[in-house]
């Protein structure tokens, strides 16, 4: 069993945080402003994106977002259960919901920049800065679901 990789052998809740950081993929979809209809709780991604994020589908201000941006979220194990809203993709939630990381995530490959490459991020994508368009008009910027 020692064989087995971190994520196969322990819980999410039983990791180190330089383990748990190293779920993520780098897609930036958690960045991606979304709504949620009130009534049946169905999440809508749009192609809104916080102020922060780079070029390369990073936060330019990561040690500080939780200070600049109120309602950034910062994923932790005890949160498992409310993962509903990230992505389809999104290691945290595929571990949570018992199901593997696909091939092209980073710590399979082994190649940070193959989720670019097979149009898994929203490198692809044409952002708009959510600082530069009002509250009201995200829901006119709703994309497919993630």
């Amino acid at each position: 069993m020692a064989d087995l990789v971190f994520w196969k052998r322990k819980t999410l809740a039983q990791m180190s945080q330089g383990e748990w950081e190293s779920l993520c993929d780098g897609c930036g979809k958690c960045c991606l402003q979304k709504l949620e209809d009130e009534d049946d709780g169905t999440v809508f991604y749009t192609n809104v994106v916080c102020q922060y994020m780079s070029a390369d589908c990073s936060c330019s201000q990561y040690q500080d977002r939780h200070e600049l941006v109120h309602n950034c979220v910062w994923l932790k194990p005890e949160d498992v259960e409310n993962f509903y809203w990230l992505p389809s993709t999104c290691a945290y939630r595929l571990l949570s919901e018992g199901q593997d990381l696909p091939d092209w995530h980073p710590l399979v490959s082994g190649d940070p920049n193959l989720i670019h490459a097979v149009n898994i991020s929203v490198q692809h994508m044409e952002l708009i800065p959510d600082n530069s368009l009002p509250e009201e008009q995200w829901q006119d910027h709703i994309i497919d679901n993630q």
